[in-house]
Protein backbone atom coordinates (compact mmCIF):
# COMPACT_ATOMS: atom_id res chain seq x y z
CA UNK A 1 0.00 0.00 0.00
CA UNK A 2 1.41 3.55 -0.82
CA UNK A 3 0.20 7.24 -0.78
CA UNK A 4 -0.79 8.63 -3.75
CA UNK A 5 -1.72 12.28 -5.15
CA UNK A 6 -5.41 12.66 -6.46
CA UNK A 7 -4.34 14.98 -8.61
CA UNK A 8 -0.99 13.50 -10.64
CA UNK A 9 -1.19 10.53 -9.50
CA UNK A 10 2.49 10.05 -8.16
CA UNK A 11 3.59 8.36 -4.74
CA UNK A 12 3.55 10.66 -1.97
CA UNK A 13 6.23 10.02 0.31
CA UNK A 14 5.79 10.95 3.88
CA UNK A 15 8.59 10.55 7.14
CA UNK A 16 6.91 8.33 9.70
CA UNK A 17 6.81 8.85 13.26
CA UNK A 18 4.00 7.35 14.94
CA UNK A 19 1.84 8.26 11.80
CA UNK A 20 1.57 10.45 8.80
CA UNK A 21 0.84 13.53 9.69
CA UNK A 22 -0.56 16.05 6.63
CA UNK A 23 -0.20 19.31 7.26
CA UNK A 24 -3.34 22.12 6.09
CA UNK A 25 -0.87 23.20 3.35
CA UNK A 26 1.12 20.45 2.45
CA UNK A 27 1.76 20.36 -0.90
CA UNK A 28 2.69 17.45 -3.82
CA UNK A 29 6.05 17.67 -4.61
CA UNK A 30 5.54 16.83 -7.95
CA UNK A 31 2.35 18.77 -9.34
CA UNK A 32 2.16 21.41 -5.86
CA UNK A 33 -1.44 20.42 -5.12
CA UNK A 34 -2.34 20.57 -1.78
CA UNK A 35 -2.66 17.49 0.15
CA UNK A 36 -4.88 17.74 2.83
CA UNK A 37 -7.59 17.62 0.86
CA UNK A 38 -11.66 15.89 0.73
CA UNK A 39 -10.70 13.95 -2.52
CA UNK A 40 -7.23 12.44 -1.37
CA UNK A 41 -9.04 11.44 2.43
CA UNK A 42 -10.22 7.48 3.07
CA UNK A 43 -13.63 9.25 4.20
CA UNK A 44 -14.54 11.01 0.87
CA UNK A 45 -17.64 9.85 -0.59
CA UNK A 46 -19.21 11.84 -3.27
CA UNK A 47 -22.28 9.51 -3.17
CA UNK A 48 -22.93 10.58 0.07
CA UNK A 49 -24.32 13.92 0.92
CA UNK A 50 -21.74 16.06 2.71
CA UNK A 51 -19.02 13.63 0.33
CA UNK A 52 -18.23 12.20 3.54
CA UNK A 53 -18.48 8.45 4.89
CA UNK A 54 -17.60 10.43 8.68
CA UNK A 55 -20.36 11.76 10.01
CA UNK A 56 -19.78 14.12 12.27
CA UNK A 57 -17.58 16.35 9.82
CA UNK A 58 -18.77 19.75 8.60
CA UNK A 59 -19.55 20.26 4.83
CA UNK A 60 -16.70 21.05 2.57
CA UNK A 61 -17.72 22.93 -0.48
CA UNK A 62 -14.28 22.42 -2.41
CA UNK A 63 -13.21 18.85 -1.97
CA UNK A 64 -10.08 20.07 -3.49
CA UNK A 65 -9.19 22.88 -1.45
CA UNK A 66 -6.96 22.53 1.47
CA UNK A 67 -9.26 22.40 4.99
CA UNK A 68 -9.23 21.97 9.11
CA UNK A 69 -11.18 18.56 8.93
CA UNK A 70 -9.85 16.57 12.14
CA UNK A 71 -11.44 13.40 10.34
CA UNK A 72 -8.48 13.55 7.55
CA UNK A 73 -6.83 10.38 6.69
CA UNK A 74 -4.86 10.04 3.64
CA UNK A 75 -6.05 7.02 1.98
CA UNK A 76 -3.90 3.75 1.09
CA UNK A 77 -3.74 2.88 -2.87
CA UNK A 78 -2.89 -0.76 -3.94
CA UNK A 79 -1.56 1.60 -7.08
CA UNK A 80 -1.34 4.99 -8.29
CA UNK A 81 -5.30 6.48 -8.98
CA UNK A 82 -6.71 6.22 -13.14
CA UNK A 83 -5.99 9.19 -14.60
CA UNK A 84 -6.80 9.93 -18.89
CA UNK A 85 -5.77 12.17 -20.67
CA UNK A 86 -7.73 15.14 -20.85
CA UNK A 87 -7.70 15.06 -25.05
CA UNK A 88 -8.70 11.54 -24.87
CA UNK A 89 -11.39 12.21 -22.64
CA UNK A 90 -12.77 15.12 -24.53
CA UNK A 91 -12.60 12.56 -28.25
CA UNK A 92 -14.63 10.11 -26.18
CA UNK A 93 -17.28 13.02 -25.24
CA UNK A 94 -17.38 14.03 -28.69
CA UNK A 95 -17.66 10.63 -29.86
CA UNK A 96 -20.68 9.82 -27.92
CA UNK A 97 -22.57 13.21 -28.91
CA UNK A 98 -21.71 13.46 -32.13
CA UNK A 99 -24.90 11.79 -33.87
CA UNK A 100 -26.62 14.80 -31.18
CA UNK A 101 -25.35 17.71 -33.63
CA UNK A 102 -27.25 19.03 -36.29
Amino acid sequence: MAYYCYKCGHEIEFAVHGGIVVGRLDTCEHCGTYLHVCRNCVFYDPGRSNNCRELITEFVSNPEEPNFCSSFRFRELDAPPAHEDPEKAKAKLEDLFKNLKD
